[in-house]
């Protein structure tokens, strides 16, 4: 057997799962938003439908504030646990990484005990103060499981930051924020943008949450549920879900553009 025929070998299970697991379902989803009524003016016609279009810009701005606020909040606490050492450290990490083991579903009815009709905001606060299903709530909710993910990749890049950059920029006389912002943000820039990235894909997509909380507000997942299986409009929910798959990969194509030339320029 040739080196080249052994290579074939092993690449063929490869080919084999991409095809029947990603290409052939991918096509079929592409075609099958071609197949209603519209055709394939059936994406115009949802740019042209008040629902549609709320919901997409819905999604996307509530996609992009939890990925700013998961970005604020773990870079700043990574920062914290990677240069402070404390009795505690390793149970208080726990406690911020306990939403990985954590589905939607149970995301979503924790915000519903913490704001919802009969929640604990609402029995401490006068004025029956009820967030758990509108966009604040949905937000808390994806908000609470891009948190980890952020938060161990940016402590990831952190503990690979030469401290000796930050004493050479402080023995020059740059102050605490300049050193901050000339140095330690740009060493942590790829790992934000990549976390970033699929904190925004998560939010996107993200179903469980959704479906628990999404009572007043339409988000992209849940009107994909409802036209597939209330309305059986295949067509509808396929060329809705093209949509999101579009807009997630290409902010994912994008950040890995981004990513990949502060890395070749850091180095």
């Amino acid at each position: 057997m040739t080196s080249r025929t052994f290579v074939q070998l092993c690449l063929l299970p490869l080919i084999i799962f991409t095809l029947a697991f990603l290409a052939l379902p991918l096509g079929r989803l592409i075609l099958a938003s071609g197949e209603g009524e519209f055709g394939w003016g059936i994406y115009l016609k949802i740019l042209q439908t008040p629902r549609y279009y709320s919901t997409l810009l819905q999604t996307v701005l509530i996609s992009i504030a939890v990925t700013i606020a998961a970005l604020a909040i773990s870079t700043t606490t990574g920062l914290f646990l990677v240069r402070n050492r404390f009795a505690g450290r390793g149970v208080l990490l726990s406690i911020l990484t306990l939403p990985l083991a954590f589905p939607g579903v149970v995301v979503g009815f924790m915000i519903i005990l913490l704001g919802g009709r009969q929640g604990l905001v609402n029995q401490i606060l006068p004025g029956h103060w009820v967030f758990a299903y509108s966009a604040f709530g949905l937000f808390l909710g994806y908000l609470y499981f891009s948190i980890p993910r952020v938060l161990l990749t940016v402590m990831a890049a952190a503990e690979k930051i030469d401290p000796a950059l930050e004493e050479a920029a402080l023995t020059l006389g740059a102050p605490t924020h300049r050193v901050v912002l000339d140095v330690i943000l740009p060493a942590l820039a790829p790992a934000m943008i990549a976390a970033g990235a699929i904190a925004f894909a998560t939010a996107m997509g993200a179903f469980g949450t959704a479906f628990t909380l999404a009572t007043n507000i339409d988000v992209l997942p849940m009107v994909i549920y409802t036209e597939f299986t209330l309305s059986a409009n295949i067509a509808m929910a396929a060329a809705l879900s093209v949509i999101l798959g579009v807009i997630t990969w290409a902010l994912l194509l994008i950040a890995r553009s981004f990513s990949g030339t502060t890395v070749a320029a850091g180095g």
